[in-house]
């Protein structure tokens, strides 16, 4: 049963509320449709001020975790941390999990992903980078009480599943804001065929960016249209990934991560100088490349001609995950009785109507 309308939780996605995408999406309309790959949560909200988690990605299932993918990341504009990218620009490759925090507790996932590892993970060598990533949550989180601890990351790490997923203020995503509307987790897939292999591509987005006026949904700038426009400078981020089981090479998939900015692109981002938002891609495939043969290793990928559907699908899967990340979700308060409002899901609608765009 496909799944495309509503979060586990019954929270209610883009698509259920009506807004219009292109693409086919997968089953589950979620990074987890590509074989494989998992996601967890653990999520922290404690009286007034604590608003904040970790989300946890598996790039291969537990017992598979020790093989890398194949990898390329992207900065559209830096004011952010994705930690093990500059192994991943020199080797091509991610080794281990991804996890995605707040800004200051970045440091501690990386840790602690490293513990998880040594506990969890059979023959990984001597020495680990793996993959964390942050934005800032300090609006309604009490970023500076470093709330996020170890066990934490344990949880987001131990409990990854696959399947449906939730989205909007959970995990990493708890206290996030987009658009000056309440955000955070997003997700979202597309299917399609290219060169004769099925291929599944996945967007996982922790959104914490844009400014009111500048929101865009379905090509209709309804930002300009929601009032009180926002006059304070951009400080948020977006981190963005890319999964899919496509064969491709480290060069193609730094070529998927770059379209990462093209997807956030729709929704009106503009990456402003206070903005960190970052991207990679990985791709399940080829897992036989990384053992430690003498002889020459092999690995199949998709001529670089024939990538556009791909590129397109990134796009398309990219802007659907940061409008469910919006849509699921609702009002919160937080840190020093600040207040984010959730996207007034009616008024979006009926300025769409307006413009025949539902």
């Amino acid at each position: 049963m496909k799944n495309w309308t509503h979060t586990p939780s019954g929270k209610i996605r883009a698509r259920g509320a009506g807004i219009p995408f292109d693409g086919e999406p997968g089953n589950h309309n979620a990074i987890t449709d590509v074989e494989g790959v998992h996601v967890g949560y653990s999520t922290l909200i404690e009286g007034d001020d604590i608003r904040t988690g970790v989300t946890g990605i598996l790039t291969r299932p537990l017992k598979d975790m020790a093989t890398p993918v194949f990898a390329g990341c992207h900065s559209l504009n830096g004011n952010g941390e994705l930690t093990g990218t500059i192994w991943m620009e020199e080797a091509g490759r991610c080794d281990g999990p991804i996890t995605i925090t707040n800004t200051h507790s970045c440091g501690v996932a990386r840790d602690a992903s490293i513990k998880w590892m040594i506990d969890k993970v059979s023959n990984i060598g001597q020495w680990a980078l793996p993959v964390a990533g942050e934005t800032y949550d300090g609006q309604l989180n009490d970023i500076n009480g470093f709330h996020v601890k170890d066990t934490h990351v344990f949880q987001a790490l131990n409990q990854a599943q696959n399947g449906a997923i939730d989205e909007g203020s959970v995990g990493g995503g708890t206290g996030m804001v987009c658009y000056d509307y309440k955000a955070g987790s997003g997700t979202a897939s597309r299917v399609l065929n290219v060169s004769g292999v099925d291929v599944t591509v996945g967007a996982f987005v922790q959104a914490n960016f844009g400014l009111r006026h500048q929101l865009s949904i379905a090509g209709v700038p309804v930002g300009r249209f929601l009032g009180n426009k926002s006059i304070k400078d951009e400080r948020g981020s977006i981190i963005g990934i890319i999964a899919t089981d496509a064969p491709l090479l480290p060069h193609q998939l730094k070529r998927l991560a770059r379209r990462i900015s093209l997807g956030i692109g729709r929704s009106g981002a503009i990456s402003g100088h206070g903005s960190g938002d970052i991207f990679m891609a990985f791709s399940t495939a080829n897992s036989a490349s990384f053992g430690k043969q003498e002889k020459l290793a092999k690995a199949e990928f998709i001529p670089d001609t024939r990538l556009d559907k791909i590129f397109e699908a990134v796009i398309q899967s990219v802007d659907e995950a940061i409008m469910n990340s919006l849509f699921a979700n609702k009002t919160m308060q937080g840190f020093n009785g600040n207040v984010v409002e959730a996207l007034p899901h009616a008024e979006v609608l009926s300025i769409l109507r307006k413009h025949n765009r539902i």
